[in-house]
């Protein structure tokens, strides 16, 4: 297995497993829109994405980092927004990879901390407290739908 910064030729490759995860998240299946909103993210390199492949080059999975910044550290952050790894390829250390190559480039450009959120029953919490990820407990999270 490789993990690399996806580009626009992963396109293909990332397209599907994007529309999946965004279906796990109750949204409907949208391949078009799923095509689009990375081709964006990649084109304005608003954010990084990694690609998980086999050794035949097939997707096995991907992690999707938005820069931030913390005006109390005067650092940035990366907020990793999305993880997902197909379905049928779980079970392979995948999650694992994508999450360590993650913390390597934050590290590489000097970054204060990642922070994510997931859903509370999802499984993979295991996992983040397994490769040393904390709990936050001190703080509550709020949002507002425009």
């Amino acid at each position: 297995m490789t993990v690399q910064r996806a580009n626009e030729q992963h396109l293909d490759l990332l397209v599907p497993l994007f529309n999946a995860y965004r279906v796990y998240y109750k949204q409907p299946s949208n391949l078009d829109k799923a095509r689009e909103f990375l081709s964006e993210r990649i084109k304005n390199d608003d954010s990084v994405i990694f690609i998980a492949l086999d050794d035949d080059g097939a997707a096995l999975g991907f992690t999707q980092l938005y820069p931030i910044f913390s005006s109390v550290s005067a650092q940035h952050i990366y907020v990793l927004n999305d993880i997902y790894v197909d379905s049928s390829r779980r079970g392979l250390g995948t999650g694992a990879a994508l999450l360590n190559k993650a913390k390597e480039y934050a590290t590489e450009k000097g970054a204060k901390r990642i922070e994510l959120e997931t859903d509370i029953g999802n499984p993979a919490q295991r996992l983040y407290e397994r490769m040393g990820w904390v709990k936050d407990t001190k703080f509550y999270h709020f949002y507002w739908d425009v």
